[in-house]
């Protein structure tokens, strides 16, 4: 083979590889377009049948706060007997049950929110565990001393209840 015929082969060969180049990158290029649509379709459609499921999480998050939080847990847990420390056992274990009632909710959270309601559930009790701490008699007092306590103090509840607000607003 000359010199002219390796030239000529090469001039008729140029333009195909170039050719075949170009459509190869377009031919990547909308696949990886394509792979992109689908998978903003899927997260579309489970956003769909997740976000209310998600919404309802943040409800019953929010009730779980307004039901721990002290004035509405004292007037809601009336006392069985004058013994204190019963009474604030009784507290307790109604915050605790109202937090294992809720906690598969968690699953829909973010991660940072859990926390928060965590750290208002253990401030809660806390607070009441102060107030039990008192030279109080019976359940009657520490029910007073326990509003007492709070009226001073920013409510943990509320505290976390605007953070769920706040995380709620983020989903709009």
């Amino acid at each position: 083979m000359t010199g002219d015929q390796i030239f000529q082969l090469f001039a008729y060969l140029l333009p195909s590889v170039i050719t075949g180049a170009i459509a190869f990158y377009f031919f990547r290029m909308h696949t990886n377009n394509e792979e992109g649509r689908r998978r903003f379709l899927l997260h579309k459609d489970s956003q769909a049948s997740t976000l209310p499921i998600r919404l309802q999480a943040y409800e019953r998050m929010a009730l779980f706060l307004e039901r721990i939080s002290i004035p509405s847990l004292v007037l809601r847990v009336k006392p069985n007997s004058s013994d204190k420390t019963a009474y604030e056992n009784l507290l307790i274990k109604s915050i605790e049950n109202e937090f294992e009632h809720n906690l598969s909710q968690q699953i829909y959270l973010t991660d940072e929110l859990w926390n928060v309601i965590k750290a208002a559930k253990s401030a809660t009790i806390q607070m009441i565990r102060k107030a039990g701490m008192s030279e109080t008699d019976s359940a009657d007092k520490l029910r007073e001393d326990v509003l007492t306590e709070t009226m001073d103090k920013q409510n943990p509840s509320a505290t976390a209840l605007a953070f769920v607000k706040k995380e709620i607003s983020e989903l709009w």
